[in-house]
C-alpha cells in the first residue's frame, strides 16, 4: 500500500488528540477499495470505545476534523464502518513531481542475503525445470538487492555423486573416446547423451534378470552397470587417479556448457560452491556429531540423525562404506558459506519435492550447534510441466533450456517477419532474441512460485495478452513519443484536476517502492511481475484515450509526457529486475 509515513503520522497524531487514551495501535488506516470513492480508509470500528459514540456519527465527526485540520484531505464519506478520505489532486501531483525528481531513496540495510538457485548436476543439461529454478532465484536476488539488501548469488554444482558415476562410465564403455568437439555438440549436452545411455542399457540388464527369475527389488540393486557405477564412485572418493582425471575431463566439457546456457539467460552467481568440495566438510562435522553424542553410528558403522522428537523420522548421514549423501554435502555447504560470507540469511530456491530434504538438514544443523540454521529459508516452488506431459531425465523426454530457448525464438521471429515487412533483416535477429526471452520469462515469472505452471509456448507469445511481449511493445509505444520531443521540463504547473486516467498512473507509479519491498519480502516476484502488467496495461488505457503531445496547453504536454517517461523507466526498470530486457522499437 502507498502511503507516506509523514502524511500518516499526521492523520494518527490528529487523531490521538481527538480522543482521549487512544494510541496508534488503536488506529487502522489502509488503501480504499476501488468499488468505492476515496484514497485512503480508516476503520471505524476500532474507534467507537474511544468515541463513545454510534459509528455513523463516529465516521462524520472524524472525516470533518480531518478536512478541516489536513490541507491534502479534500473531502470523506462513511460506509458502513469505514471512513474514506478523498485527497487533493495537487497531493498527488506533487508527490508525482517528488518522485521524478528522485527524492524519494530506499536506505541500505544491514542484511547480507545469500540466495542459492540453479545448482544443477554435471550429468546432464539445464532443463525447462532448472529455468523455472534460475529464474526464480535471480530475480528474487535482484529485488531483494533493490530493496536494500547486500546480495550474494550462490549455487551449488552437484559434481560427485553416483548420477554423475553413470554418465561417466557409460562414456567410458559406450563412448569410443569422442568429445563435444568430434560430435559437435555443446559439452553438456554431450555428457547428457551417456547418461541417458546409462539408463537405456541399466533398463535392459534390469529386464533379463527379471526374466531370469529375479524381483524387481534385486534387478535393480544387481544389475551389473548399477554395480559398476557404485564401485566407480567409491573409487572416486579413494582417489583413484584415473577415475579423478576421467571426472575433471567430462565435469569440464559439461561447465562450458553451463556457461554458454547461463550468458544466454543473462544470469550470473558471485560464488560457486562444488559438491566435491563441500562433502567432505560435511562429512568432518557429522563425525565430530557422533564424537559429541549428538549423532548415531550404527553396528554397520552408518551415522544417522534421530528427529523423532521434531516429528520427523531417523536419516541417514553417512553409508555404511563410508561414502556421503546430499544431506552430508548440504551439511558441509551451509557452514562453509556461513564462514564465507558471515549470512543474515539464506534462501534455498529448490523444487517442492525436496520440503523434507530442507526441513531435515535445517534441523540437523541446528542439533550439531549452529544456531544460524534459525536464518535458513526453502523457497519452496512449483514443477513446470509441458501440454505433452512431465520430463524425465534419464529417459530423455526432458526440453534443455538450450532447445527451448531456440524454440521462443523462431516463434518470435515468425511473427515479427509476418506482422513488420518493413523491418530490415539486421533487426529481426536481435528483436526476435529480447521477444522469445521475455515471452518464455515473464510467462514462468508471472505465477506464484507455489503454483504448478504448465507452460504454454503459443500462449506466452501474444502481443495482446498478459505477457512479456505486449509489456514490451508499451514500453517501445512510450519510447516513441519521447523521441518526438527534444526536450522538457520536468517542472511545471497543473492548475487543473487530474483526469482518473492521469491520476490512477500517479498512483500506480507511486506504488511501485511498494511493490519491490513487498516482493523482497514474500520472495515473491510475480508481485512485480504482475504490477509491470497492470501498469502497461493502465498505460495504455490512457494512451487510446487522453491526447499526449496534440493539446493546446504546453503544461498538460509536459505533464503527460513525464508521466509517460516515468511510466517507461518503472516498466524498463521492473523487466530488468525480473531478467528480462525491453527494446527500443518493434
Amino acid at each position: 500500500m502507498i502511503f507516506f509515513e509523514k502524511e500518516k503520522d499526521e492523520i494518527s497524531n490528529l487523531l490521538i488528540g481527538f480522543y482521549i487514551n487512544l494510541s496508534k495501535d488503536h488506529i487502522q488506516i489502509q488503501q480504499t477499495r476501488k468499488e468505492f470513492e476515496g484514497d485512503y480508509t480508516i476503520v471505524i470500528f476500532s474507534l467507537l470505545n474511544f468515541s463513545k459514540k454510534p459509528l455513523l456519527e463516529t465516521g462524520n465527526e472524524i472525516g470533518a476534523h480531518l478536512v478541516n485540520k489536513i490541507h491534502f484531505i479534500k473531502s470523506y464519506n462513511v460506509v458502513n464502518g469505514f471512513l474514506n478520505l478523498v485527497f487533493e489532486d495537487i497531493f498527488w501531483f506533487s508527490m508525482f513531481q517528488k518522485d521524478c525528481l528522485g527524492k524519494f531513496k530506499k536506505e541500505k540495510t544491514n542484511q547480507r542475503i545469500l540466495v542459492e538457485f540453479s545448482s544443477p548436476n554435471t550429468n546432464k543439461p539445464l532443463h525447462l525445470g532448472h529455468m523455472r529454478n534460475i529464474l526464480l532465484g535471480y530475480s528474487i536476488a535482484n529485488i531483494l538487492e533493490q530493496d536494500g539488501n547486500d546480495v550474494k548469488r550462490v549455487q551449488i554444482i552437484n559434481d560427485r555423486g553416483i548420477h554423475i558415476c553413470k554418465s561417466m562410465l557409460a562414456w567410458l564403455k559406450f563412448g569410443n573416446n569422442d568429445t563435444p568437439k568430434s560430435a559437435q555438440l555443446k559439452g553438456d549436452h554431450f555428457v547428457g547423451k551417456y547418461y541417458i545411455k546409462f539408463d537405456q542399457e541399466y533398463q535392459i540388464q534390469q529386464k533379463e534378470l527379471i526374466k531370469q527369475g529375479y524381483d524387481v527389488k534385486y534387478a535393480k540393486l544387481n544389475a551389473p552397470l548399477m554395480k559398476e557405477a557404485q564401485d566407480m564412485l567409491i573409487a572416486w572418493e579413494n582417489g583413484d587417479s584415473k577415475i579423478i582425471d576421467l571426472w575433471q575431463m567430462m565435469n569440464k566439457w559439461v561447465y562450458d556448457g553451463f556457461e554458454k546456457t547461463y550468458s544466454n539467460l543473462g544470469v550470473f552467481f558471485d560464488k560457486n560452491y562444488y559438491e566435491s568440495d563441500t562433502y567432505l566438510i560435511g562429512k568432518k562435522y557429522v563425525n565430530e556429531g557422533v564424537d559429541n553424542g549428538l549423532l548415531i553410528r550404527e553396528s554397520d558403522s552408518s551415522v544417522w540423525v534421530d528427529l523423532t522428537e521434531d516429528n520427523l523420522d531417523k536419516k541417514i548421514l553417512l553409508r555404511a562404506d563410508g561414502t556421503t549423501v546430499y544431506m552430508t554435502q548440504d551439511i558441509g555447504t551451509a557452514i562453509l558459506r556461513q564462514e564465507d560470507f558471515d549470512f543474515d540469511q539464506m534462501i534455498y530456491v529448490v523444487g517442492n519435492e525436496q520440503n523434507y530434504h530442507f526441513d531435515v538438514l535445517f534441523k540437523v544443523l541446528n542439533k550439531i550447534g549452529f544456531k544460524w540454521a534459525s536464518e535458513l529459508y526453502h523457497l519452496s516452488y512449483g514443477m513446470v510441466d509441458l501440454p505433452s506431459g512431465k520430463m524425465k531425465s534419464r529417459e530423455g523426454t526432458v526440453v534443455d533450456i538450450d532447445d527451448l530457448l531456440q524454440s521462443m525464438y523462431n516463434k518470435a521471429k515468425d511473427i515479427i517477419t509476418k506482422t513488420d515487412k518493413n523491418i530490415e533483416t539486421k533487426d529481426i535477429d536481435s528483436l526476435s532474441i529480447l521477444v522469445g526471452d521475455a515471452a518464455l520469462k515473464y510467462f514462468i515469472l508471472k505465477t506464484d512460485a507455489k503454483k504448478n505452471i504448465l507452460f504454454n509456448p503459443e500462449e506466452s507469445i501474444d502481443f495482446n495478452g498478459h505477457t512479456g511481449p505486449f509489456i514490451q511493445y508499451t514500453f517501445v509505444r512510450i519510447n516513441s513519443i519521447l523521441h518526438k520531443l527534444d526536450s522538457f521540463p520536468r517542472t511545471y504547473t497543473l492548475e487543473r484536476s487530474l483526469l482518473t486516467e492521469e491520476k490512477m498512473l500517479i498512483y500506480a507509479i507511486l506504488s511501485y517502492k511498494d511493490i519491490i519491498s513487498q516482493s523482497a519480502l514474500s520472495l515473491n516476484p510475480a508481485l512485480l511481475a504482475n504490477y509491470i502488467y497492470n501498469l502497461a496495461k493502465d498505460y495504455n488505457h490512457f494512451y487510446q484515450k487522453i491526447p499526449i503531445l496534440n493539446v493546446d496547453d504546453i503544461n498538460d504536454v509536459y505533464f503527460r509526457v513525464t508521466l509517460s517517461e516515468k511510466v517507461g523507466s518503472l516498466i524498463s526498470e521492473g523487466m530488468n529486475l525480473l531478467g528480462i530486457k525491453v527494446p527500443l522499437k518493434m
